[in-house]
């Protein structure tokens, strides 16, 4: 699949939050956004891990951080970063929600609950 397959800089994330977390009571360390569909899942360091199960499900091979002052691109199938193009705003999760996230959602012990 060529990059123009795996990238649609026109599709807006998802939400401001990780889709099956928030829809489940969950919660998350970091955010990260398919940079072909725009769905927001969290990372492999979150319980859940959400973003690299829906690569897996999808097909979708390209994920981007959608944390604040971050840009990378991560290709799960060449297990590689690189810098990828502008996608569609918001480029992150809102300066105000806390990480980790969502408000509410995360246990006092939620260090020793990372991967």
């Amino acid at each position: 699949m060529s990059d123009d397959d795996r990238i649609d800089p026109s599709v807006p994330p998802s939400g401001s939050g990780c889709v099956e977390c928030l829809a489940s009571d969950g919660w998350w360390f970091h955010l990260r956004r398919c940079a072909r569909c725009g769905h927001i899942g969290c990372c492999d360091s979150s319980p859940s891990q959400h973003a690299t199960k829906h690569a897996r499900s999808s097909g979708h091979s390209v994920m981007c951080s959608f944390e604040p002052g971050e840009d990378w691109f991560w290709d799960y199938t060449g297990e590689q970063a690189f810098e990828g193009p502008e996608l569609a705003p918001p480029r992150h999760h809102p300066l105000g929600q806390p990480t980790p996230g969502p408000a509410g959602k995360v246990p006092r012990n939620w260090e020793s609950l990372l991967n």
